[in-house]
């Protein structure tokens, strides 16, 4: 069986327990699904629970859901600091969208150079 890579694995696995755990924000998943893949969550210490899944290469793997309370500010409000962070989150994701998108669009530019050279020279 071929190696599936560690970002995907991860990806998967953090999917699968976000989707049991807030299945408010899945709605067209099939949550039957999902609960037959979930073991139990046991309680790890004060601020985190813990699971058990198999990964998509077939491993079984160790994940931790934790919670973290975000320090108090004198310079602006929990739902600030929230808003904040997701905003941050979407900046960066757009960010990498950008850079992906422009880098495809360059490797195909690269490529057709790269073909049109090749068949200049077969044709001289």
């Amino acid at each position: 069986m071929p190696k599936i890579s560690k970002n995907v694995v991860d990806s998967a696995l953090r999917l699968a327990v976000f989707q049991f755990a807030f299945p408010e924000y899945f709605k067209d998943i099939d949550a039957d699904a999902i609960a037959e893949k979930v073991i139990r969550f046991d309680k790890v210490n004060d601020r985190q629970f813990g699971i058990l899944m198999t990964d998509l290469n077939g491993v079984e793997r160790y994940i931790r859901i934790g919670a973290i309370v975000a320090e108090e500010r004198e310079d602006m409000t929990a739902e600030e600091l929230m808003q904040a962070e997701i905003d941050a989150y979407n900046t960066k994701q757009a960010d990498k969208a950008e850079k992906a998108k422009t880098h495809t669009e360059k490797a195909k530019k690269d490529k057709e150079r790269r073909e049109k050279e090749k068949e200049d020279k077969e044709n001289e």
